[in-house]
């Protein structure tokens, strides 16, 4: 059987790793030649508003000599606080043997790998490099003290690896190079261990991660990639180990280390790749996988001089698994699967997976918001700097615009020439222009000319809820009526209450002219109708999809006599190709300019100068000049090949007989144009259909409550005269007529309301079958007409007559809904109702309120958004 993925493997042991002590250092003051200079460059009384930052520097350079808490977190951030002061003074204090300069300061440092050999220079790139390089040692040894035996403990031990790795680049990129320069040096610093370093770290970092993913378990494969990664940074590092500089600059045990680590870790990839090769069935790679595994182990075991115990343990563990499986691959293949295994040096190079990359060191060390030492700035230098910035700023502006020129001479060009838009119509590419796209775009979302259907269907069934609305409004008052004329048959003159038709006189004239209205928006629904149905062929460009698909297609030409076609249109497309190349080339350019300029801090150098600021300026200026060549030698090569590109476009013109194409293609973007128009035409009309049916719905629903109210306060007085007629009929005697309410024909006068209620209480009613009156108040008020928001529009204010809307009549100009004139004027006196009013009633017709219990539902139609349109609107001339 297989061992487990976990047992006996790298992850089951804990490994050791390397951490790196840091440089020593001698001792030295830079309190007493940096105030001096101050004194005499400046003035005695700057050097005393300092006195509080060169207090800072002489305490930080003491606690670096010290070592006075040896906590790695204290430490790191020791050395970054100092590397910080020490860019600052480098921009302001000039550190050289030259005798204008501060000449008294000589940094020592000693190797960190051989301690006996030392470095001296009187310049503070030595001072950086040192503390750069102890910076990235502190993180190491704050990874080497995380406890991997935890996930969280394996992460933070990676993160800081990482942030070494960070330093160690950093060092090498910045530091190294400056610091190497000097009268003398050591290989500790030099470019090629701090890159050794970096590729170590990085290995340690992607050792903790995959010991965090075999804790979780991950797949053999996952695994496999990882642990292939690990070996990879340990070779890297192994490779410049063996190679001067770095070559018997380190103890062998260092040496054993990392080849035994890169070997394991190989093993391992090797171990973990089989395993997922086993499960695939892919036998005979594994058996050579494992081969491959156990030959590298074998070979690292030569020469283990100064390994340490518990990495040849894991060693000998991980090789007895590999030979475990790799017997019972065999086994497998030789009764089984018969394959022909291949040899370990064809098989490709295991897959990795790198999950750790060097930290960016910039912001952690970026000195720009630090305040020390701000005030020392010589005036000569400002003006300098600010003579030589304006200097940049106009060679970079001159510049940008020739860029801006070359891409806008471009752009024009080609829409000239119709390029590419005719090569891309060549392959079945076809492009409509942005804004035209846009438009088609938003009507497709709307739904398009096929869902215009649906919005005619749910006109339909508004029109038909408004006419049942209507129908069934017209039904409570014809009802009363009828029960009003037979109770006026059977009782004769004793029936003395106003004959219904009298009361009813206005809401049945508003009935009648909300059927004139719904007449006339069944006249614009057809005239809708008719035009959706007579456009429909035009308007259904918009429904394809996509809407390219619309466009004619450029063909090539029947009959063609050389067959040189492919050859031209294949040179014009390479033409543009290395048009685009250009074009991408000037964006580089102008981002490098940026760049450049944001990177261009003369100052330290204007500070340290001896000479003359012309020569300097001459000379960092100068920095500009080869960008400046290559856009002029890329917007020459640019106009080269636009005529190119013109005389090729010519033929290709020629051939494939462009105009032609072009006034088809214009044709149909017109056609799209055409449809869009109509499309929103259309459904402006169908919009402002919706919205007169809402609202008018909603004035028959309240016509309707009134109705319903009037009908059951007539009810209440039917049932009170009755009861007063037969009273009279069996020979009552009221006292007092007047007090006591009953009907003796003498109404009050229009619009006065009852005087004195009855002075006898009424009979009994039938509560399930009565409501209760209130014969208190008026039974009728003045109705108030108010106009609907929506449903009578007053016509539009232009002086030129505009066309008919479909929800207009034909001989009437104006606005699309029923003209103004169909809605109710206030009555005046004579015509107010002299009865008193009945229960729920709320004043004018048209004052919304909420539903009363048994009133009409409202339909489950919503009036749409508002919607704005042009005044020429209307689809149908009469």
């Amino acid at each position: 059987m297989a061992a487990s993925p976990s047992s006996s493997s790298v992850a089951a042991t804990t490994n050791i790793m390397l951490a790196i002590y840091e440089k020593k250092t001698s001792s030295i003051d830079l309190y007493r030649p940096l105030r001096n200079y101050i004194s005499l460059t400046y003035s005695e009384r700057e050097a005393f508003n300092l006195e509080d930052d060169l207090e800072t520097v002489k305490q930080l350079r003491s606690d670096v000599e010290r070592v006075p808490d040896p906590t790695p977190s204290t430490r790191r951030d020791l050395l970054q606080n100092y590397f910080k002061a020490l860019c600052l003074i480098e921009t302001r204090f000039p550190i050289s043997p030259d005798k204008d300069h501060i000449n008294t300061v000589m940094f020592l440092w000693f190797d960190a790998f051989k301690q006996k050999q030392k470095a001296s220079q009187q310049n503070i790139h030595l001072e950086k490099a040192a503390v750069l390089f102890n910076l990235g040692a502190v993180y190491s040894q704050i990874g080497l003290s995380c406890d991997r035996t935890t996930v969280e403990g394996r992460r933070l031990a990676s993160h800081s690896f990482i942030a070494a790795a960070g330093a160690f680049a950093y060092l090498r990129d910045n530091a190294a190079t400056k610091a190497s320069v000097g009268s003398s040096t050591t290989v500790d610093i030099s470019v090629e261990c701090a890159g050794m370093l970096e590729r170590l770290m990085l290995a340690q970092a992607q050792e903790c991660v995959f010991e965090n993913t075999i804790a979780k378990g991950s797949t053999p494969g996952v695994c496999a990639k990882i642990s292939r990664q690990v070996g990879l940074y340990y070779e890297e590092a192994l490779g410049a180990l063996n190679v001067a500089p770095l070559k018997d600059h380190f103890d062998k045990a260092w040496v054993t280390h990392v080849q035994l680590k890169a070997a394991l870790f190989y093993a391992e990839a090797c171990y973990r790749y089989s395993l997922e090769l086993h499960e695939k069935e892919e036998i005979a790679e594994e058996i050579a996988r494992l081969k491959s595994g156990i030959s590298a182990l074998t070979e690292a075991k030569k020469s283990p001089k100064g390994a340490a115990a518990q990495l040849l343990d894991a060693i000998s563990k991980l090789e007895a698994n590999l030979h475990r499986n790799l017997d019972r691959a065999v086994k497998e293949n030789d009764r089984v699967y018969l394959m022909r295994v291949p040899s370990p040096s064809s098989l490709p190079p295991l897959p990795a997976f790198s999950m750790v990359k060097p930290m960016a060191m910039n912001e952690v060390l970026d000195a720009s918001k630090e305040k020390m030492f701000a005030s020392l700035v010589p005036d000569s230098s400002a003006k300098a700097l600010s003579r030589y910035t304006e200097m940049v700023d106009d060679v970079i502006r001159t510049q940008a615009e020739k860029l801006q020129q070359g891409s806008e001479l471009t752009r024009v060009r080609l829409k000239e020439m119709d390029l590419p838009d005719s090569i891309l119509a060549l392959e079945g590419n076809m492009t409509l222009p942005a804004d035209l796209k846009e438009e088609v775009e938003a009507v497709q979302i709307s739904g398009g000319p096929a869902a215009l259907e649906a919005e005619l269907q749910q006109l339909r069934d508004l029109r038909r809820v408004n006419q049942e609305l209507l129908v069934q409004t017209e039904e409570l008052l014809q009802k009363e009526a009828t029960e009003d004329a037979q109770f006026r048959s059977q009782f004769g003159t004793r029936w003395t209450r106003p004959q219904s038709s009298t009361l009813t006189k206005n809401l049945q004239d508003r009935l009648n002219r909300f059927a004139g209205n719904l007449k006339q928006a069944a006249e614009s629904d057809a005239r809708i109708e008719r035009s959706v149905r007579d456009h429909s062929a035009l308007m259904s460009i918009l429904d394809r999809r996509p809407i390219e698909s619309a466009l004619p297609t450029l063909a090539r030409p029947i009959m063609s006599l050389d067959a040189t076609e492919d050859a031209i249109v294949g040179a014009l497309k390479q033409s543009l190709r290395q048009l685009e190349t250009l074009g991408a080339q000037r964006a580089g350019l102008e981002d490098m300019l940026k760049e450049m300029k944001r990177k261009d801090d003369i100052l330290p150098k204007l500070m340290t100068s001896a000479g003359s600021y012309e020569d300097l300026f001459r000379k960092e200026i100068s920095k500009y000049d080869h960008i400046c060549e290559e856009i002029a030698q890329n917007i020459e090569a640019q106009e080269q090949l636009l005529m190119q590109i013109q005389a090729q476009n010519e033929e290709f013109s020629a051939i494939f007989n462009l105009e032609d194409y072009k006034a088809s293609r214009e044709k149909c973007y017109k056609q799209i144009q055409a449809a869009i128009a109509k499309y929103r035409e259309i459904k402006e009309n169908i919009n402002e259909g919706l919205k007169f049916y809402v609202t008018l719905q909603d004035a028959i629903t309240n016509i309707k409550q009134q109705c319903s109210d009037f009908v059951m306060t007539r009810n209440i007085q039917c049932r009170e005269m009755i009861e007063d007629v037969q009273r009279q009929m069996a020979g009552l005697n009221f006292q007092d007529r007047k007090t006591s309410g009953s009907y003796d024909g003498s109404y009050p006068t229009v619009g006065q309301p009852h005087q004195t209620p009855r002075t006898s209480a009424p009979q009994q009613r039938d509560p399930q079958n009565s409501p209760q009156p209130h014969p208190q108040t008026p039974y009728y008020r003045p109705l108030e007409q108010p106009m609907v928001h929506g449903y009578g529009h007053p016509p539009p204010p232009y002086g030129n007559p505009q066309p008919s809307h479909p929800y207009q009549p034909a001989p009437a100009p104006g606005a699309p809904y029923p003209p103004p004139q169909a809605q109710q004027q206030p009555l005046p006196p004579s015509h107010e109702y002299g009865q008193p009013a009945y229960p729920g009633w709320r004043g004018p017709y048209y004052n919304a309120h909420g539903q009363q219990p048994g009133s009409f539902p409202r339909p489950p139609y919503a009036a749409p958004a508002p919607y704005t349109y042009p005044n020429q609107s209307s689809y149908y001339k009469q």
